[in-house]
């Protein structure tokens, strides 16, 4: 896996951090480098973790499914990509709560990069140094966590749904592009 691809990836994967940020933002009079801190270091975190729990625990069953690694990567990468566009289309605004506190950003945290732990998975299968990539991939959120704080307390919830949907389209491309690698049609 190249460059390229392990950006759209960090990309992909921080947009549901991103959204939430937004919403974060939208409950803040003014976001603040605090508040906006606060999101990148829970959100970029997490994201960051979470693949390299994902690698460490696919590494332990490799023996046990190395000849469809392609199609494992396509399917986990094509459901988070599908979730992430149902998700899109599908937004449950009444149950947010707009704190910055412990519990909260733990919660949060931790739900948006369950996609990243699937990632993670997938990166086991491929050649990728999963060290560079979780610094991409936390690094890459923790920039759009904060910006996505500021953007909501500016802008509002205009763009969640879009960003949301463009992150899962990319998934599945790039999982796509994956299987038809495996397959040997690339």
């Amino acid at each position: 896996m190249g460059l390229i691809e392990l950006i759209l990836i960090a990309v992909s994967l921080s947009m549901d951090a991103f959204a939430v940020s937004i919403c974060k933002g939208l409950s803040l009079k003014k976001a603040t480098w605090k508040n906006m801190g606060i999101a990148g270091l829970w959100f970029g975190g997490f994201q960051a973790l979470m693949p390299l729990i994902g690698y460490l625990l696919a590494n332990l069953f490799s023996g046990f499914v190395e000849n469809y690694t392609a199609g494992i990567a396509f399917i986990l990468l094509a459901w988070i990509g599908g979730k992430m566009i149902w998700d899109s289309f599908h937004e449950e605004e009444d149950s947010f709560d707009g704190s910055m506190s412990v519990g909260s950003m733990f919660v949060l945290a931790l739900a948006t990069s369950i996609d990243a732990l699937a990632v993670g998975i997938t990166f086991a299968f491929l050649n990728v140094n999963i060290w560079s990539s979780i610094v991409l991939i936390g690094l890459t959120t923790f920039l759009f966590s904060a910006i996505g704080v500021k953007i909501g307390s500016v802008f509002g919830a205009k763009y969640r749904n879009k960003a949301t949907l463009a992150g899962g389209i990319v998934l599945i491309l790039i999982g796509l592009k994956i299987l038809l690698e495996g397959l040997g049609i690339l």
